[in-house]
């Protein structure tokens, strides 16, 4: 995100932070879902005193800024979801094939295996990259993924600018296309970028990302 605030910065002031859990910020004390963190940034954004301000987010910070824009409607005057996810994928019958023989795979290890074996690095090897590497956040990230934002998206009322890659494999464009017709706001846009995936839309792409979200901004009242 910090090379895209860079680019934004001729035209728009940007604050970033990490989440709780994330960067430098400690972990919460319980497992949070994203609801809970819609408010702690609540919190933060009142501390500030600031006007409404426009929430943009990449993937988790999309599902969190859903939560925002619904649960906090008067801190907000807009939102940028950017690869955002929060809706159940539509995987293919070949995705699903094998993402339900890594978890028979799972089932029969762990079914032969001692009652106290150790079962971490089995989890690690038929786990996704964002479980492996989630380390203490995976109480928060097992939640997380199982939460459907459908009837969230519904109460968003704000207006809403979406942005996916079209190469993106995680949170593909289908998902934009199925928040769009869960918004009700009749200024609701999803763009579609051409050759970009779920990380280098913030990177190689931040230059046509940001001319969406000046775009975006200056159609604001």
């Amino acid at each position: 995100m910090v090379a895209l605030a860079e680019t934004l910065k001729p035209f728009a002031h940007s604050r970033l932070i990490d989440f709780p859990g994330f960067g430098s910020s400690p972990l919460p004390s319980t497992t949070w879902g994203t609801a809970e963190y819609a408010d702690s940034v609540a919190a933060w954004l009142k501390s500030l005193r600031l006007p409404p301000v426009v929430w943009i987010g990449h993937s988790f910070g999309g599902r969190v800024g859903l939560q925002l824009a619904a649960r906090h409607r008067e801190l907000l005057k807009g939102v940028v979801l950017i690869a955002s996810a929060g809706l159940p994928r539509r995987r293919s019958l070949l995705e699903r094939t094998k993402l339900a023989a890594r978890r028979t795979a799972f089932s029969v290890v762990r079914a032969i295996l001692p009652a106290n074996a150790d079962l971490s690095r089995l989890r690690d090897r038929v786990g996704s990259p964002d479980y492996r590497s989630a380390g203490a956040m995976r109480p928060i990230l097992n939640r997380v993924i199982h939460e459907d934002l459908s009837d969230v998206a519904k109460a968003v009322r704000c207006p809403t600018l979406l942005l996916y890659g079209e190469n993106d494999r995680e949170t593909p464009p289908e998902i934009g296309q199925r928040l769009r017709e869960l918004i009700p706001s009749p200024r609701a846009n999803l763009v579609v970028l051409e050759n970009f995936g779920h990380l280098d839309i913030l990177t190689a792409g931040r230059h046509q990302v940001a001319l969406r979200i000046r775009t975006f901004l200056e159609s604001l009242p």
